[in-house]
C-alpha cells in the first residue's frame, strides 16, 4: 500500500468525492490495466467496482459478485490486514494478475478511485449508514448488506443522500428477489388471498442488547487492524478481540440492532405484499422481553414481529426454516423461508399459477430473480432496485420502532409519515444515536 493512501485530509476527501459525483455524468474512459485486458475499451462494457468490509459475509457476497461477467473489480478495502489481503486474492485469482488494489480506509479508496463506479459495502452494522452516504456523496452506487442502518436519523439519510446524488442504492434483503419469497409476496399484493388482514414476519435473532464493555486488552498493530478505524461512528471503547472474532459485536447495543438483525429482511419481505399507500401510522404492543410483538397498521393489517427465545433454528408454526413471512387472508395463507424450493400454502389450488405468478412478476417488473443482477441492471437503467433506500427506510423504521418498544417496555404509536412517535418524547430521542466525530453524517 502506497504511504500517500494514509495522509489523505479531510479536505481532500471532500474536493476528490465531490468531483467524482460530478464526473459520472460525463461519458469517461478507463485505462485496458484497470479492466484487467489488454486492449482500450469503453467503460460501459464493465460496472468497475470495489468492495468494502469483505469479511465474513463480504467474502461471501465478493465471491458472488465476480461470478457476474459485467463486472470488474479494481479494488477492495477492509480494516484488517487478513481480510483486505483474502479478498485482493479472490479478485486477483478470477482475473489472473495482481491488479486489485488493497485500502485499509474505506475513505482513501472513494477518494482515489474515481474509476469506480459502484461498490458492495458489508461492513458491521455500525458503518453501513455512513459508508453508504460517504460512498454514494464520491459519485458510487452502492449494494450494502443489511441492517443498512443504526437508526431512523441515519435510515433516512441514505434516502436522502441517494436521491441528491442521484445514485443507485440497494440493500441486501435478497428474498425479495428469491422465486418462493416473490411467490408469496405477490400472492398477496395481487388479492388473490383475499384482503389480508395479518402478516407474519420471523425476528427471532436477539442481538444488540448488552451495554457493558468487554475488559481492555492490547490493541493490534493499525496495519493489523485499525481499532479506531473499525469502531467508526459508534462510542469509543477500549479493545477486544472478542469483538471482532467471530462477530462478537452483535451482542453489543452500541455496535448492532436487535429486531433489525433479521427484520431487515422479513418486515420488508412483509411490506412487499401490502398496500401501504393509505397508511399513516403503526402501533407496537409490548409484550415482554423475547416475546411476539403485535404491531397494528393504521389500515387494520397486523404485522406480527414473530420472536422466540433459544435457537434461532427452533421449529415456528407459521413456516419451516428460518427468515421467513407469512400472509393470512380469507381466501387462504402462504408463507416462505429460507430453504424452501417452492411455498408453504394453506391449500393446494393456490399453487396452480404458481409458475404463471412468478413470469407475471417479471414481466410486469422487467426484474430477474436475482438480488445482484437487479442491482447491476439498475446501475446501467439507473430506476431504483427492487430494496430501494424508500423500502429499506421504511422497513427499517418499524424494526428500529420495535426495539425502542422493547427498550421502554411500553406500547408505541409511530406516525409514518413524520417518523415522529405520537405523545412520547423520550422515545423520539431513541430515533437517532450520537456519531463519534469524525465519523459523523
Amino acid at each position: 500500500m502506497k504511504d500517500k493512501r494514509m495522509t489523505v485530509t479531510r479536505r481532500q476527501f471532500l474536493i476528490r468525492g465531490a468531483t467524482a459525483a460530478g464526473a459520472v455524468a460525463l461519458p469517461y474512459y478507463v485505462p485496458a490495466s484497470a479492466l484487467g485486458r489488454g486492449a482500450a475499451a469503453a467503460p460501459s462494457e464493465r460496472i468497475v467496482t470495489g468492495g468494502i468490509g469483505l469479511g465474513g459475509r463480504g467474502s461471501y457476497d465478493l465471491g458472488y459478485m465476480l461470478t457476474e461477467s459485467d463486472v470488474q473489480w479494481v479494488a477492495v478495502c477492509d480494516v484488517a490486514k487478513g481480510r483486505r489481503e483474502a479478498a485482493k486474492k479472490m479478485v486477483d485469482s478470477k482475473y489472473g494478475n495482481q491488479d486489485c488494489a488493497v485500502y485499509g480506509d474505506l475513505r482513501e479508496l472513494l477518494a482515489e478511485r474515481t474509476d469506480v463506479e459502484a461498490v458492495l459495502i458489508a461492513t458491521g452494522d455500525r458503518w453501513h449508514a455512513l459508508a453508504s452516504i460517504l460512498a454514494m456523496r464520491a459519485g458510487k452506487d452502492v449494494f450494502c448488506e443489511k441492517p443498512a442502518c443504526l437508526t431512523m436519523t441515519q435510515g433516512q439519510a441514505v434516502v436522502e443522500t441517494a436521491r441528491r446524488y442521484g445514485r443507485v442504492y440497494q440493500t441486501g434483503a435478497q428474498r425479495l428477489s428469491e422465486a418462493p419469497h416473490v411467490f408469496a409476496i405477490e400472492m398477496a399484493r395481487s388479492g388473490r388471498l383475499g384482503p389480508v388482514h395479518t402478516v407474519h414476519a420471523d425476528c427471532r435473532w436477539r442481538d444488540g442488547r448488552l451495554h457493558d464493555w468487554l475488559p481492555a486488552q492490547p490493541e493490534p498493530p493499525k496495519e493489523e487492524l485499525d481499532w479506531d478505524l473499525w469502531l467508526g461512528p459508534v462510542p469509543w471503547r477500549p479493545y477486544n478481540a472478542g469483538y471482532v472474532k467471530g462477530n462478537g459485536w452483535y451482542h453489543y447495543y452500541d455496535l448492532a440492532t436487535d429486531v433489525a438483525m433479521w427484520g431487515a429482511h422479513t418486515v420488508a419481505q412483509g411490506l412487499a405484499g401490502l398496500d401501504l399507500t393509505n397508511v399513516s401510522f403503526i402501533e407496537f404492543e409490548y409484550a415482554g422481553p423475547d416475546a411476539t410483538m403485535v404491531t397494528r397498521l393504521s389500515n387494520g393489517v397486523r404485522l406480527v414481529l414473530f420472536r422466540v427465545a433459544g435457537s434461532v433454528w427452533e421449529p415456528c408454526k407459521y413456516w419451516r426454516g428460518a427468515c421467513g413471512e407469512r400472509f393470512d387472508g380469507p381466501e387462504g395463507w402462504v408463507a416462505a423461508a429460507d430453504g424452501y424450493q417452492v411455498p408453504d400454502v394453506s391449500s393446494p389450488a393456490l399453487m396452480r399459477e404458481y409458475k404463471q405468478v412468478l413470469a407475471d412478476y417479471t414481466a410486469r417488473t422487467q426484474r430477474p430473480l436475482n438480488h445482484v443482477r437487479d442491482f447491476l441492471d439498475c446501475v446501467r437503467s439507473r430506476r431504483p432496485p427492487v430494496a430501494n433506500p424508500e423500502v429499506m427506510a421504511r422497513s427499517m423504521n418499524i424494526c428500529l420502532a420495535a426495539d425502542i418498544c422493547e427498550q421502554l417496555k411500553r406500547n408505541l404509536k409511530l406516525d409514518l409519515g413524520k417518523l415522529e412517535f405520537i405523545g412520547d418524547p423520550e422515545a423520539n430521542r431513541l430515533r437517532s444515536r450520537v456519531m463519534r466525530v469524525p465519523y459523523t453524517i
